[in-house]
């Protein structure tokens, strides 16, 4: 009807999921392979596990979270007990994205995900902050 609003839903998992799946493909080639070996998980929130590992209570202050050794720390002899895995906390990002009100939630969760990865490349989060400005 003319003069009524269409209200887009919030994306769900699967899109979520698609978002960083995409940008896997937006990747410069070198980083694309490495990028397709880490497994791609997208849950609501951090189990309070998770929230624990890493010094938080607050669900919604996670949005992602890499689970796995760096490349720059494995080795040949390693045994891993499970893939390495980049998580994406569905809820928290949306959180987020409506709190920023400025940025598109493609770029939102491209930016998680690339964060999440270039840990699994070894960056600390000190590295990722001096290429990054959205973390300063």
């Amino acid at each position: 009807m003319k003069g009524m609003e269409t209200t887009r839903l919030p994306p769900n998992a699967a899109e979520i999921e698609a978002i960083a799946l995409k940008t896997i493909d937006s990747l410069p080639e070198a980083f694309r392979g490495p990028a397709r070996g880490v497994a791609l998980r997208v849950e609501d929130f951090a189990s309070d596990e998770v929230l624990a590992s890493v010094g938080l209570e607050d669900p919604f202050e996670l949005t992602g979270l890499y689970d796995g050794v760096p490349l720059t720390q494995k080795s040949v002899l390693d045994q891993p007990e499970q893939p390495d895995a980049i998580w994406l906390f569905r809820r928290a990002i949306l959180d987020e994205w409506v709190a920023r009100g400025d940025v598109a939630i493609e770029a939102l969760v491209a930016h998680v995900y690339v964060h999440e990865l270039a840990h699994h490349f070894g960056w600390s989060d000190e590295d990722i902050a001096s290429i990054d400005q959205w973390w300063l």
